[in-house]
């Protein structure tokens, strides 16, 4: 055997064994005529100790070891004279009487420490060096458990995991596909999944009626801190269902995360409306674990004769509790952040309710004292605090105010990172219009169910206004997962695809296999799916999901480790039918 014990498991009860070890050395140290080696492996470190007098040949070969050097070490348990509490196994030591190099390393091209003096493109290269770090082994545990008590829930209820392809076909709804060229069926191409949803379907017209598959999906659309090309979900459907049984299964999925992985009951999961979600937080996503809520101003603030407020679609502000006080040069790097083209506003516009009650804002031409004291009511201010307004397009002045008030949260540290607050929000617009292709296009996906009431909207009315039977969990600002209740008849999904601009023919070519399983006996289903990477990344208070990944690209969507995506040969070319 290699090892007898890792090199987390001793303790002072196995003082006086034998033991033989294996691991890296994280450390080597010398004392005197004591030479000490920290030994780790995945479950811990472990204090090796040769000492000269005792055996000088065996010391002098433990001296030699370099960092990160594999070795297998024997020898005997004892009770450490200065012990360390800060890891397990503090308080013993191994005595060694034989050392064995397994392997030798060259020095590492950055500390493999908690605190690393590796910078993150330097890390990625060397990701594997880079995954023996306590931070990186904390993560990949973290998503193993999350994985485990997913699939412990689900079990539970009643849910088989069922694999579906990898290689299917390429829809136009949605991101970009990633495509396969097909060697045996030369110019046609297979598309790797976006998510698994017309196989779930499909499988719920097979009759099993609750099914999941922790699944990989890919998607080619421009990275962030949570997006990768790649991708896990946590994909589930069930079938003879409403929309409150499946937020109420999933509910309890989440409850079950929060208390067998972090050992907290959160048993609080309101539900919100879009529209609310938009109208108070700007976000379809809204962090609610603070208030500074948004409050239109349209019938306060226009016909004074300044023209950005008049001519705006819509007013809206916030308060700031106690930022009445804030500088000009504090003011004006609020307007450079709203001006950011993330967040697209043209300017802001303040209103400071002093401490001695005075009022001063930044359009005083046009707002006397007695103007402005009714918006700081509607605000319910007191002295001390500070209006920040936005004004312009609707749906882009909620979108800018709602960037603002989440920076105000950060700044005023206003967002506890150890509270949790999920949310549903509810009833989103089943389409979205696109000025530039003159068209329709799903919200969520062109298989997303009307609320019943509104289907005859759906048939006769304004499609704009017809609400989604489908709901996204939210998690401190994060969308965690989204789903719907499915269409399963035929003739609402061919209104569907009609009101997103297909032909009937168009509609066949892509969808028929799934317009043919319609006709058999399509029970009412829905369901959800869960981005995986997200919630880990929230569990363990992570910014990136790239830390939770075990071999994540970088934001250009490349392994800079394996050096991909690279050229194929121009026999591979050749054999694959492309030029």
């Amino acid at each position: 055997m290699f090892r007898t014990h890792t090199c987390g498991e001793l303790r002072l009860s196995d003082s006086g064994n034998n033991v033989t070890l294996a691991g890296w050395v994280q450390r080597n140290r010398e004392m005197g005529g004591l030479t000490f080696i920290d030994l780790r492996d995945r479950y811990g470190i472990t204090q090796l100790v040769f000492n000269m007098e005792v055996n000088p040949d065996l010391c002098k070969e433990a001296r030699e070891l370099g960092r990160e050097f594999v070795i297998q070490a024997t020898g005997r348990v004892a009770e450490r004279s200065n012990k360390n509490p800060t890891i397990p196994t503090g308080d013993i030591e191994i005595r060694v009487e034989k050392l064995e190099v397994l392997n030798p390393s060259q020095i590492p091209p950055f500390t493999i420490e908690d605190h690393t003096d590796g910078g993150e493109e330097q890390r990625m290269r060397y990701r594997y060096l880079d995954l023996r770090r306590n931070e990186n082994k904390k993560n990949l545990l973290l998503r193993h458990k999350m994985a485990i008590e997913s699939r412990n829930y689900l079990a539970s209820k009643d849910f088989i995991e069922i694999e579906t392809p990898y290689l299917i076909k390429s829809t136009p709804e949605g991101a970009r596909d990633f495509v396969v060229p097909s060697r045996m069926n030369e110019g046609q191409f297979y598309a790797l999944p976006q998510s698994p949803q017309t196989f779930k379907q499909l499988l719920m017209v097979a009759g099993y009626d609750r099914y999941y598959q922790i699944v990989r999906c890919f998607r080619d659309e421009d990275l962030r801190a949570d997006r990768q090309p790649e991708f896990t979900q946590i994909d589930c459907e069930m079938s003879f269902v409403d929309r409150d049984d499946i937020l109420n299964t999933f509910e309890g999925l989440a409850k079950h995360l929060f208390h067998s992985v972090l050992g907290m009951d959160v048993t609080d999961f309101p539900r919100m409306p879009y529209e609310e979600a938009m109208k108070l937080y700007g976000s379809d996503k809204p962090d609610i674990r603070f208030g500074m809520t948004i409050t239109e101003l349209n019938s306060l603030m226009k016909g004074k004769g300044f023209p950005v407020f008049d001519q705006a679609e819509l007013i809206v502000g916030i308060t700031a509790e106690g930022c009445a006080e804030y500088t000009r040069k504090q003011l004006d790097e609020l307007t450079d952040f709203v001006r950011r083209p993330q967040v697209g506003a043209t300017g802001l516009v303040y209103v400071k309710y002093n401490p001695d009650g005075s009022i001063k804002s930044s359009v005083d031409k046009f707002y006397t004292p007695e103007d402005l004291k009714p918006v700081l009511e509607v605000f319910q201010a007191h002295p001390g605090d500070l209006v920040l307004i936005l004004a312009g397009d609707a749906d882009k002045t909620r979108s800018a105010l709602g960037g603002l008030r989440l920076e105000m949260g950060k700044r005023l540290n206003l967002i506890d990172p150890k509270v949790f607050k999920p949310l549903w929000v509810i009833d989103f617009p089943l389409l979205e219009w696109d000025e530039e292709t003159q068209r329709f296009y799903a919200k969520h996906h062109p298989f997303t169910a009307p609320k019943q009431e509104d289907i005859p909207q759906l048939m006769f009315g304004d499609a704009k206004k017809v609400r989604a039977n489908a709901y996204d969990l939210v998690i401190n600002g994060v969308e965690i997962g989204g789903g719907s209740v499915r269409i399963h008849d035929k003739a609402l999904q061919q209104l569907m695809f009609q009101k997103l601009g297909f032909t009937d023919e168009e509609a066949a070519n892509q969808f028929g296999f799934l317009m043919n399983a319609f006709e058999y006996g399509a029970p009412p289903h829905g369901g959800i799916a869960f981005g995986f990477d997200r919630w880990v990344t929230i569990f363990g208070g992570g910014n990136s999901i790239r830390d939770f990944i075990a071999f994540p690209k970088n934001n250009a969507g490349r392994d800079v480790m394996i050096d991909s995506p690279s050229e194929i040969s121009e026999e591979q070319k050749k054999e694959l039918g492309i030029k």
